[in-house]
């Protein structure tokens, strides 16, 4: 979230996410050659009009997210339903199943290239199984939360691409078993860009402010990824992602996944979306599912 990370993001987003090849990424921006309107007066306060906003855009169904604000004035909430993962690779000898219930993040237009954003996951439910012994663990309750504000640096309101800086922070609201109990935070930076035959790909680089797993103090940790998406049928998109994240630290490994999910829009601000996550090495979760919901207002 909230660092002084911010110096490398710009083009961290590029190295790191062609470093990576071919993968999603969300909704399309605007490509038409229209001047985009001035709605710099509105605000939180003075929301703009319904026929001046702009397209319905979510940081979901993949890891990746959007360049695109909330529009001034209106509010927005997207989240998982669930998230069901199964890890048997991670740690040895031990069977790690975990639930994450109810993930929303709300969503609220300050500005024409502004918004704020807070998120939490309402029931966190772990269990850990010894396989030698068959001796089980168990943690849950609430999670962490976090607070965003995602800026638009250009490409909001149409254009080919479109750039955006997101500082977030979290805040240690989880019992230690689902969280850690100590702030963290970061910068994302999610450039997209259109390409021909409908496809549109998000190149992400974001760096991380974490508490080390072992020894005292916080490191960088460094995640990137390349998204591609396009239409399959009308109101439904599906999209692609390679996902990385280094460490930065002796006690952890790098870890890859192979991320596909499917977003229907049946209705022109409402979304339902599902995925899968598949791990590439074992220090990987070997596959997470989940199923969302995302609504505009």
């Amino acid at each position: 979230m909230l660092r002084v990370l911010i110096r490398t993001t710009a083009s961290s987003v590029l190295a790191l996410g062609f470093g990576l090849g071919a993968a999603q990424a969300q909704d399309s921006p605007p490509q038409d050659n229209k001047p985009a309107p001035d709605k710099s007066m509105y605000t939180l306060f003075n929301p703009t009009p319904k026929d001046l906003m702009r397209p319905f855009n979510t940081d979901r169904p993949t890891k990746s997210n959007v360049p695109y604000t909330v529009d001034a004035g209106h509010f927005q909430y997207e989240g998982d339903i669930f998230i069901y993962s199964f890890n048997n690779t991670t740690t040895p000898d031990t069977n790690n199943t975990s639930w994450v219930l109810f993930n929303p993040t709300f969503k609220a237009g300050l500005t024409n290239w502004a918004d704020l954003e807070v998120n939490f996951s309402a029931q966190n439910l772990q269990t850990s199984v010894t396989r030698s012994t068959g001796a089980a663990t168990h943690n849950y309750g609430f999670g962490d939360t976090f607070t965003r504000l995602k800026m638009n640096l250009w490409g909001n309101d149409g254009g080919t691409t479109a750039f955006a800086l997101i500082p977030y922070g979290k805040w240690p609201t989880a019992p230690i078993g689902i969280g850690n109990g100590y702030t963290e935070g970061g910068v994302i930076a999610p450039l997209a860009v259109s390409l021909p035959l409908g496809f549109t790909t998000i190149l992400m680089g974001e760096v991380d402010y974490l508490k080390n797993p072992v020894s005292p103090g916080y490191r960088a940790n460094f995640q990137s990824l390349v998204n591609l998406n396009r239409p399959i049928v009308e109101n439904v998109t599906g999209y692609a992602e390679i996902y990385a994240n280094w460490p930065n630290s002796p006690d952890l490994q790098n870890v890859y996944t192979l991320d596909f999910a499917l977003a229907w829009t049946p209705l022109p601000n409402f979304q339902l979306d599902a995925g899968i996550n598949i791990g590439l090495v074992p220090e990987a979760i070997p596959y997470q599912i989940y199923m969302g919901i995302a609504q505009r207002f």
